[in-house]
């Protein structure tokens, strides 16, 4: 339950482009957790294209922004090592 309440709080987003394959195993990646997330089409929207390139340094996606920690394509494994380490975070802020 503490996994799903660290999930909740955190902030999620994911740039994405409505054709890119890697886009929809990442949203699906989400889904399937039931972790929520913002979704922005840069395809669609010039300025969050740019943002996205200030924040990655990078101009493919999906590029998946979890707190300010950023992972650029999809990586399943780098994913999961920051939601693990951000849950081990929370729980030593409980702890004090």
């Amino acid at each position: 339950m503490l996994y799903l309440v660290l999930l909740i709080s955190m902030h999620i987003t994911i740039y994405t482009t409505p054709t890119c394959p890697y886009c929809k195993l990442a949203k699906d990646y989400f889904k399937d957790r039931d972790i929520t997330y913002k979704e922005i089409d840069v395809a669609a929207d010039p300025a969050a294209a740019n943002e996205m390139v200030k924040k990655s340094g990078q101009m493919g996606v999906p590029v998946i922004e979890i707190g300010d920690e950023i992972v650029v394509g999809w990586n399943e494994s780098a994913v999961e090592e920051i939601l693990k380490k951000s849950k081990s975070s929370k729980k030593e802020k409980q702890k004090a």
